[in-house]
């Protein structure tokens, strides 16, 4: 009977410890921002997590499971460059904007599909992408063109600036 019973606790022990590294992976720990977003006359304001860091760049938005209207994940790379994201691992479709370093919206991929690793970006240079719950964009009217206010982008003009 002890052998029995050793045998599933084994295997539990065992599968704890295979999910060990991508616990540690999913708990990476995120700043919280501000950003805005002036859309003609209209200025929306998220709530986002930075991604700055490699390893935040590479956790992103994975294995989450909700994400808020007004929320989102800003992802800040320096120098600019082409960007390429996907949606691995993560189950939230999302709409990617995808900034200049002056703070204008270079391109905008709206509704992506979750879990696909599809690379997603425009052939252009930039130094921000804020990622929002999929169907922002069309619900604010959000274009190319458009400015989005934080620290990062045109010389450090914030939100409220």
């Amino acid at each position: 009977m002890n052998g029995v019973c050793r045998r599933p606790a084994a295997r539990l022990l065992m599968l704890a410890l295979l999910l060990a590294p991508t616990t540690a992976a999913a708990a990476e720990t995120f700043q919280i921002g501000t950003v805005e977003i002036q859309s003609g006359a209209e200025r929306h304001r998220f709530q986002v997590e930075l991604a700055v860091t490699a390893a935040q760049h590479r956790q992103g938005l994975m294995h989450r499971l909700t994400l808020g209207e007004n929320e989102g994940m800003l992802f800040l790379y320096a120098p600019p460059q082409r960007i390429r994201m996907w949606m691995k691992d993560t189950y939230i479709p999302l709409d990617m904007l995808f900034i200049r370093p002056d703070g204008t919206i270079a391109a905008i991929a709206e509704d992506t599909l979750p879990l696909s690793l599809t690379p997603i970006g425009p052939d252009v240079y930039v130094n921000g992408v804020l990622e929002v719950l999929a169907g922002t964009s069309e619900r604010l009217g959000l274009r190319p063109g458009d400015r989005v206010l934080h620290p990062h982008f045109d010389g450090g003009r914030g939100p409220g600036q």
